[in-house]
């Protein structure tokens, strides 16, 4: 599948369509977020602009993060920049590969979407492949959970994160030129960032927009030692094998590597990314267009000691093995389409088309040599009628198909060239009957994977079926349930892998006799805002029939320990928790506090112990002071330490993290120029996330003082 057929295919098949505004409900002109709002009158309706419907009220644990709030928590990855949200965590692979987690679910189980259309990387096929999706081009991030995440796909059992930015744009500015623009410094990487994006009024409903951005970071400064306490044991352990033997400069390196503090080494990064759209924005409807490139190259950090093998060269004497540090390159190429008609009455209100074709390649080096090269082509597309409201009750219908062709070129290739296609329909109803409202969703999607080359093809049917009831047991005060039963077919990474993946450290092994995964969830959750308290609590619950799984068996092949592909039943149950109150008036200052908790617990039954990387209990706590010109806040994060973990893995300790900013608006809350100044991890702390491949020989940052401007006007 060439590029250039995909984005032909995406330009006809939207050639006769119209649309009016956005899918989702425009932001606030002062670019606030619904945090900022509810801080502004004390009691605003929550408010979820999923892109398909608006204002659902049964999303329980929706977040999200927009305006001054998306500033401050700004980070070169997507997963990153959503882990203070409640039940989010990361992959943090390093500062150039960072995937979200949501309820412990990462890879398959977790959509990462452009307003509402995958991301079409390679993302999902390792956890050291970035998202290629830069934060700081965004203008909205959404973390969707419940029933209607059945719209974007079987896959998103654990939940989706929408994106959306303003390449396509949505309406026409007030002003001939609208400008955006956002630059940041952070201390803890010497990362230096700076994005921006332009709206013109070319005139009769069109809007051309383009956009930028440049980011350069050196090698990450940690707090404490680089590698885990146990990690460091085995270091010690080997120097001390290593000069027994004789190998005295392999001795003091080991020893090196385990007294390692401040710099991570091989975790710089650099990005850019450009774009440009085009949009016909009428009263009955629009049509828009963009193109945008992604180009991003960083190290991915390497677990000390994983190349000291010694091989016996011509003359009988013993020759090191090792390989250079591993970085990759990647970019990616990538056409949207987004249009929208008003069918003038009816059962219809709207017609909806979204279309993406991507063409996206990286190059994994090791030292100076080209070692593996992954390629990957794709198109996803979807269209949505939306019923017209009719006595509370609305809702939609649609399909969406998805092509993807994918090859890896290299000695260590270790996923087949193979092709996936997938096409699904999907409807979504909900109806209010007073305080009572009903949702329920239905997906059917079909799915072919084949590997050619391994004479493997494997075809899935996969029905998903989900439903919710709320009811609001006084105004602005609701209770609900949702339950769903979803099925997944496995993917070709989960198929077909096997060989030496020099960037995760691992021999993967994949399972090409893989059945579909099935599971059992549940949801009871509570709501409420009002007098500017808010409360969002979730207790959730999954009962997976072949769940599919990837653990370390204790075998090594090539080296390396084998990560093999299993399928078993299992258990997810976890809580969540998010809320803010306010305390009062000090002069000017209107003072709040807020608080966040999660928690997830996973086994594999029939004796199979802990699901692997499931991050532990976290709690946070802030307390802000808010006035017309500043703002101030202080957090405190603690993340448990964990010690529920799978055979071979390591356990993480505990840390405790101390964060501060202040922001200064000079032109008053409804003007979204901003200086925000951030201190993270204040005191400096080493920290892991257990979710992460790499905890081990790759912690999070130590101090870290950012300094961002955002300017609008």
């Amino acid at each position: 599948m060439k590029f250039a057929s995909l984005i032909a295919v995406t330009s006809l098949a939207a050639a006769p369509a119209w649309a009016q505004e956005a899918m989702t409900a425009p932001p606030r002109s002062d670019g606030a977020s619904v945090q900022d709002h509810v801080h502004e009158d004390l009691g605003p309706e929550i408010v979820v602009t999923a892109p398909f419907v608006r204002d659902l009220n049964l999303l329980a644990g929706t977040a999200t993060l927009s305006g001054s709030d998306l500033v401050r928590e700004m980070r070169p990855q997507l997963g990153e920049t959503l882990t203070r949200l409640p039940g989010v965590s990361a992959t943090s692979f390093g500062p150039g590969a960072s995937r979200p987690v949501l309820r412990g679910f990462q890879g398959e189980r977790v959509r990462v979407l452009v307003d509402g259309i995958g991301s079409i990387d390679v993302s999902n096929t390792s956890a050291d492949h970035a998202v290629t999706i830069d934060p700081i081009t965004s203008d909205r991030i959404e973390v969707l959970h419940g029933p209607a995440v059945l719209l974007f796909g079987s896959q998103a059992i654990g939940g989706a994160v929408n994106v959306f930015d303003r390449r396509i744009p949505r309406r026409v500015p007030e002003d001939p030129v609208h400008v955006d623009a956002l630059a940041s410094y952070a201390t803890a990487a010497d990362e230096i960032s700076v994005a921006s994006g332009v709206d013109f009024g070319v005139g009769d409903g069109l809007v051309l927009h383009v956009d930028g951005s440049w980011r350069d970071s050196d090698d990450l400064r940690v707090g404490g030692r680089i590698v885990s306490p146990l990690l460091r044991d085995e270091l010690l352990e080997m120097a001390a094998e290593e000069e027994a033997e004789g190998h005295v400069e392999e001795a003091e390196e080991a020893r090196e590597f385990a007294n390692l503090r401040g710099r991570l080494p091989n975790s710089a990064t650099r990005t850019w990314t450009a774009g440009a759209g085009l949009a016909l924005i009428r009263d009955g409807g629009n049509l828009g267009f963009s193109f945008s490139v992604y180009d991003s190259r960083y190290g991915v950090p390497t677990r000390p000691g994983a190349h000291h093998a010694h091989e016996e060269g011509e003359e009988g004497e013993e020759e090191e093995a090792e390989e250079g540090p591993v970085t990759l390159d990647l970019r990616q190429y990538r056409g949207d389409l987004r249009a929208e008609v008003e069918t003038g009455g009816g059962f219809l209100d709207r017609i909806r088309v979204r279309l993406a074709a991507a063409d996206y390649e990286h190059i994994e080096f090791e030292g100076a040599e080209v070692g593996t090269v992954f390629r990957t082509q794709g198109l996803e597309g979807r269209i949505e009628a939306v019923q017209a409201e009719r006595g509370g009750w609305r809702g939609v219908i649609g399909g969406q198909f998805f092509l993807r062709d994918f090859e890896a070129i290299g000695a260590e290739a270790f996923v087949p060239p193979n092709d996936t296609s997938q096409i699904g329909l999907f409807a979504l109803q909900e109806v209010e009957l007073g305080p009572l409202e009903f949702e329920g969703a239905i997906r059917f999607e079909h799915s072919q994977v084949a590997a050619p080359i391994r004479g493997v093809e494997r075809s899935f049917n996969a029905l998903s079926l989900a439903g919710g009831a709320s009811f609001e047991v006084a105004p602005r005060i609701r209770i609900g349930a949702n339950v769903s039963r979803s099925e997944r077919a496995p993917s070709a990474e989960e198929l077909f892998s096997f060989g030496p993946h020099v960037a995760t450290q691992a021999f993967e092994v994949g399972d090409p006799t893989l059945d579909k995964e099935r599971s059992l969830g549940g949801e009871l959750y509570a709501r409420a805002t009002a007098h500017g308290f808010q409360l969002n609590a979730t207790l959730f619950a999954n009962r997976f029939d072949d769940y599919i799984f990837q653990a370390a068996t204790g075998e090594e092949e090539d080296g390396l320990p084998v990560f093999r592909y299993f399928q078993s039943d299992a258990t997810y149950w976890g809580v969540e928790f998010g809320a803010s109150a306010p305390l009062g008036y000090v002069g000017r200052w209107r003072l709040s506090v807020d608080g966040v908790a999660d928690y997830v617990e996973a086994t594999i039954r029939n004796g199979g112990g802990p699901v692997p990387r499931i991050p532990p209990l976290r709690l946070l706590g802030g307390v802000e002071a808010e006035s017309e010109a500043f703002d101030g806040r202080v957090e405190v994060e603690h993340v448990f330490e964990q010690d529920r973990v799978a055979e071979f893995e390591t356990p993480s300790e505990g840390f405790t993290f101390v964060n501060a900013s202040v922001t200064w608006r000079p032109w008053g809350r409804r003007n979204p120029t901003s200086l925000i100044l951030a201190a993270n991890n204040i005191f400096d702390v080493e920290a892991r996330r257990h979710a992460s491949f790499t905890k081990d020989f790759a912690p999070l940052a130590g101090r870290d003082i950012r300094l961002s401007a955002r300017i609008s006007f």
